[in-house]
């Protein structure tokens, strides 16, 4: 599965951005879904993550709320509605696909694949 992701940008303290990932091959609808992201110096952290039915999702508390995760197999699309955004939310976003049998939705050792990254910018 290649990953591509694509919607960031720089926004305003309480702006809205919405991230795409395109994702390639036949297989998309099997594949649990996230998004992480990396500010400089720091770990990369879980942001949220939907299930391959789009049935369950899961969120980091500092984006509860705020955020929301969805896919469309259809399009082998995952997105990233980010709205009320903060200068915190500022870091490189990156979609990550696991068909792990051993998953947990925000350890990043459980995702196979994971896209190039976007970056998100949101100034005071």
């Amino acid at each position: 599965v290649h990953l591509v992701e694509s919607g960031g940008g720089l926004v305003q303290s309480g702006g809205s951005l919405r991230l795409s990932c395109a994702a390639s091959g036949r297989t998309f609808s099997r594949y649990n879904m996230a998004w992480f992201r990396q500010a400089p110096g720091k770990d990369r952290e879980f942001v949220a993550a939907i299930s391959w039915s789009g049935v369950r999702t899961d969120y980091a508390e500092a984006v509860k709320g705020r955020f929301t995760i969805s896919r469309d197999n259809a399009k082998n699309t995952v997105y990233l509605q980010m709205n009320s955004l903060k200068p915190e939310d500022t870091a490189a976003y990156y979609c990550a696909a696991s068909n792990s049998g051993d998953y947990y939705y925000g350890r990043p050792g459980s995702y196979d694949y994971w896209g190039q990254g976007t970056q998100v910018t949101v100034s005071p």
